[in-house]
């Protein structure tokens, strides 16, 4: 008998806002593809990421469980195993091509084959990690663009980590990933069910397009958020701290600039955008190796990122802070005949909780002791079916986050709190009258009602979180 398990394909990019995708809002943007699986798919449009930065929103996505759970708090910490592994072990064959951000690089996690292409721009762990895209710029005698030669630059600070793509187009990070992962599907004999994650590199910084894609970009008035010094005096220390070290110090070929000029950030953001509209082709690319290989009429396309960038906005460089715009995930479900077209899901959910979602798409249980929940009767559309009422977020102290401790954030529809670890000051915004966060209330006398609140939400949180997962975590000791 055939197995009609649904293949199932993952894509997730590096460090990509919510507001980058034509079909969710932004007509700014030039996103077929992706706007093809939002029209054709389920849109959840109140996603959150549970880590600001990569390695432990990563861990956090794929065990199922929150930071503090998994001993992940921030880049570099060690993670190797995954609910990948209940896939294998159920029959799926499962293909990693591109970035995951397993620490080691290459943990197997679960998976059959792995085609790792990592950071664009490695200076931490791992830094001497010849990934695949390595080896392919090797055979063709080339070197990456990488911060040793961006530095060599005379401009090097006044790019704000935006410089053009100058080697061949197909051996840009994102080409070479979109292209691999159609290569395997056109070469490998066709194995179902399929468990396929495809992990693009951007646009995470070094903002690096092929030009032709930045050109469109630059002639674009694109919306750049007002930065005043009012907002930037009441930044939580450890914040203004990560400001004034992200000007110090260039992570990820980015020399931050403390205050830009608008040329600046148009450039930055336009290069940002152009990479996403990079990876869309990329995206319809395997679409079509899906189809033409027979795979398409059984599978499902999920599609997120695992946090999102700055650019500027609040004054600050990358990720690390708990705004919306790194918090925020796009995220979508494509599931033709299996999911109602062009749905909207408005409820609160986290990005962990696809994990749980892919394993029940696949016939398996998640475990009883899983954090994730599965979105499949959102998803559906099943009367009842509601999301979460609060989500979170968390991060440790690391080389960037420097002054701080620990910092955790709780959101509710309406409002957001961010608590540092044994410190006075916080952050506390209301979301309906202050979408962009910048009217910092912790202080307020007026709100302090309000943050108890939120305060409470997360004790609870962290309480049942601890007991609920105890057996897991007692397992992996």
């Amino acid at each position: 008998m055939p197995d009609v398990r649904p293949n199932i394909v993952l894509i997730i990019t590096d460090q990509q806002r919510f507001d980058t995708i034509a079909a969710l809002g932004f007509p700014y943007m030039d996103t077929p593809h992706l706007d093809r699986l939002a029209r054709e798919g389920v849109a959840l449009t109140n996603c959150y990421s549970s880590a600001p930065s990569c390695v432990p929103a990563r861990a956090s996505l794929f065990t199922g469980y929150f930071p503090h759970t998994t001993g992940v708090y921030k880049n570099g910490d060690a993670w190797q195993h995954s609910w990948v592994e209940s896939l294998a072990a159920a029959g799926y064959h499962c293909v990693n091509v591109g970035k995951m951000h397993t620490v080691p690089f290459l943990a197997p996690v679960g998976f059959h084959e792995r085609y790792v292409v990592e950071n664009k721009d490695r200076f931490l762990e791992g830094r001497y990690f010849f990934d695949e895209w390595d080896r392919a710029l090797a055979a063709r005698g080339l070197t990456k663009q990488r911060r040793e030669l961006y530095r060599q630059r005379g401009d090097y600070a006044e790019r704000v980590g935006a410089f053009e793509w100058e080697l061949p187009e197909d051996l840009h990070s994102d080409m070479f990933v979109g292209n691999l992962a159609a290569w395997w599907l056109d070469h490998y004999p066709r194995t179902e069910p399929l468990f396929l994650q495809v992990g693009f590199p951007g646009p995470h910084p070094p903002y690096d397009p092929i030009p032709r894609y930045a050109e469109p970009y630059l002639k674009k008035d694109l919306p750049l958020a007002e930065v005043t010094q009012e907002e930037l005096d009441h930044l939580p220390p450890p914040f203004q701290a990560m400001r004034q070290h992200n000007a110090e110090v260039d992570h990820d070929s980015i020399v931050h600039a403390l205050h830009p000029t608008h040329a600046q950030r148009h450039r930055q953001r336009a290069y940002y955008l152009a990479n996403v509209t990079m990876i869309d082709d990329r995206i319809g690319e395997i679409l079509q190796a899906l189809e033409r290989n027979g795979y398409l009429e059984n599978t499902v396309v999920l599609f997120t990122s695992d946090h999102g960038d700055c650019l500027g906005d609040h004054g600050q460089s990358q990720k690390w802070t708990m705004y919306d715009i790194i918090l925020h995930m796009p995220t979508i479900v494509w599931w033709p005949g299996r999911l109602p077209a062009g749905r909207r899901v408005d409820e609160l959910c986290q990005v962990m909780d696809l994990g749980a979602t892919i394993l029940e798409m696949a016939g398996l249980e998640p475990p009883a002791s899983f954090e994730a929940r599965s979105l499949l009767p959102l998803l559906r559309g099943e009367p009842g079916a509601s999301g979460r009422d609060y989500v979170f977020a968390e991060h440790g102290r690391d080389g960037i986050l420097r002054e701080t401790e620990f910092v955790t954030m709780v959101r509710s529809r309406e409002w957001k709190l961010v608590h540092f670890l044994d410190e006075p000051f916080g952050q506390l915004f209301d979301l309906t009258d202050d979408p962009g966060e910048v009217r910092n209330l912790w202080g307020d006398p007026g709100y302090q009602d309000v943050k108890r609140e939120l305060l409470d939400a997360m004790r609870e949180w962290l309480v049942r979180s601890n007991y609920s997962t105890r057996e897991w975590a007692s397992n992996c000791r």
